[in-house]
């Protein structure tokens, strides 16, 4: 099979990748469409070698339509993790969020209709249910209340028409957190353990009462894999979270590994959004990754670090 990742060069795409790379002998080539804007070229770089000359990069945006269209010709399967993202905490640049989450969505879609492509997956965000003092589910009603999670949510809106021609899969992720080659360190775990390790210290938000859906990079990019490669997840659209955690649980794992961690509260007069999703056990149940707990996650990604 030919595989097309949009954002691939990305922090998810770039695990995605290796993982589905596992499973070379069922894949014919992967291609990379990244137009790069986040600077980020680990991909392309280190030690990890992408063996079997299966990889090939084009450098183009999804607004492209004549790039977009010519690379999805022949191509089976395609993920969609092109996005532009933010951090829990800011929320600026609506018109970015718009052209890229929004139109480039619906750019995507537009010339998927005109391919005979066997599958699509595209990641969602959690972040299109809003606030929530209840736990939700993929039954819950949405309501973003952010620019990024409107977006998503009119990106679903787009792939919802995908629905009647292809075998389409609507995954909206929890906040990915965890080492991985190509990092990310403004999310919320990721930029704690950039800051206890070499600040020895980590700001928090509000009371860090507020809790958060996350899910592991590796089990992510698992689970993306599996849906390829093992074929055994129905169509349809799924929440993928692990765990929710407040911020202060995940400060307090901070500190056992991190001893005399500093923890600087700011805003604490401020109530911030709180959102818990329902883990899904027919998702999680497709990911072959052993449970690990938090400490035992994070001690591995304090590892990483060259010093």
């Amino acid at each position: 099979m030919r595989i097309l990742i949009t954002g691939g060069a990305g922090y998810i795409g770039t695990e995605l990748t290796y993982e589905l790379l596992k499973h070379s002998a069922q894949i014919e080539e992967i291609v990379i469409y990244d137009n790069l804007s986040r600077g980020n070229y680990n991909l392309f770089i280190g030690m990890h070698k992408l063996s079997g000359g299966k990889v090939r990069f084009i450098q183009g945006d999804l607004l492209d339509t004549r790039k977009l269209k010519k690379a999805l010709k022949g191509i089976d399967i395609v993920y969609h993790l092109a996005a532009k993202v933010t951090t829990p905490f800011a929320d600026q640049d609506p018109h970015l969020f718009e052209q890229v989450n929004n139109w480039g969505t619906a750019e995507l879609v537009y010339a998927l209709e005109d391919e005979p492509v066997k599958k699509f997956i595209y990641a969602s965000s959690v972040s299109v249910y809003g606030t929530s003092s209840e736990l939700v589910d993929i039954d819950s009603p949405i309501n973003p209340n952010t620019f990024y999670g409107i977006s998503k949510m009119r990106g679903e809106e787009h792939v919802n028409r995908l629905f009647q021609k292809m075998p389409t899969y609507l995954l909206r992720l929890g906040n990915v957190y965890g080492y991985s080659k190509s990092m990310r360190f403004d999310a919320v775990i990721n930029r704690f353990m950039f800051d206890a390790n070499f600040q020895k210290r980590i700001t928090i938000n509000g009371k860090g009462e507020q809790h958060r859906s996350f899910i592991h990079i590796d089990k992510t990019a698992n689970l993306l894999s599996n849906i390829s490669v093992k074929d055994t997840l129905k169509p349809g659209r799924y929440d993928l979270v692990e765990d929710n955690l407040s911020i202060n649980y995940i400060a307090d794992a901070l500190m056992e590994l991190f001893p005399g961690l500093e923890m600087i509260f700011v805003n604490q007069h401020m109530t911030l959004r709180d959102l818990r999703v329902k883990p899904n056990p027919i998702v999680n149940d497709q990911i072959d990754i052993p449970v690990r707990t938090l400490k035992e996650v994070l001690g591995a990604f304090k590892e990483a670090f060259t010093f």
